[in-house]
C-alpha cells in the first residue's frame, strides 16, 4: 500500500479511484491533481514510482487543496463559531436536530436518532 502524505491508499485500485480515500479530496479533484501530475490515472497504485508519487504530492500542495487533518480542524471550527454566536444554525447543531429546514414533526430519524417511545407500564397481579 503506497502512503500519500501519511495516509494509506489502496495499492489494486486505479490511482484515480485511490486518491479519493484521502478525507478532503473527491473524484474532481483527483482528476484534477493526476493531470498537474502528468500521471496516467488508470496506473493502478501500486505500481507508482517514487517520482510520480513526489509529483503527486506536490500537485496536492500546489493547488493548496486542505486534506486530512487541517479540513477536519477547520469545519469543527466553523460549527464552534456558529454555536458560539448562538445563531440559528448554531442551536440547531447543538440540539442534534436538521439545520437545513427539514420537518421534524415526522420523519428527521436520522438526525435526531431512534425514537424515544415512552410506553404503558403495566401493575403486577
Amino acid at each position: 500500500m503506497p502512503r500519500l502524505l501519511g495516509i494509506e491508499i489502496p495499492g489494486d485500485k486505479r490511482i484515480e479511484a485511490s486518491l479519493v480515500y484521502i478525507y478532503g479530496i473527491g473524484p474532481k479533484t483527483a482528476k484534477r491533481v493526476l493531470e498537474r501530475a502528468n500521471i496516467n490515472p488508470d496506473l493502478r497504485a501500486k505500481t507508482l514510482t517514487p517520482e510520480q508519487i513526489g509529483s503527486i504530492i506536490h500537485a496536492i500542495t500546489d493547488e493548496k487543496v486542505m486534506i486530512e487533518g487541517d479540513l477536519r480542524r477547520e469545519l469543527q471550527g466553523n460549527l464552534k463559531r456558529l454555536q458560539a454566536i448562538n445563531c440559528y444554525r448554531g442551536i440547531r447543531h447543538r440540539r442534534g436536530l436538521p439545520v437545513r429546514g427539514q420537518r421534524t414533526q415526522t420523519n428527521a430519524r436520522t438526525r435526531k436518532g431512534p425514537r424515544k417511545t415512552v410506553g404503558v407500564t403495566r401493575a403486577k397481579d
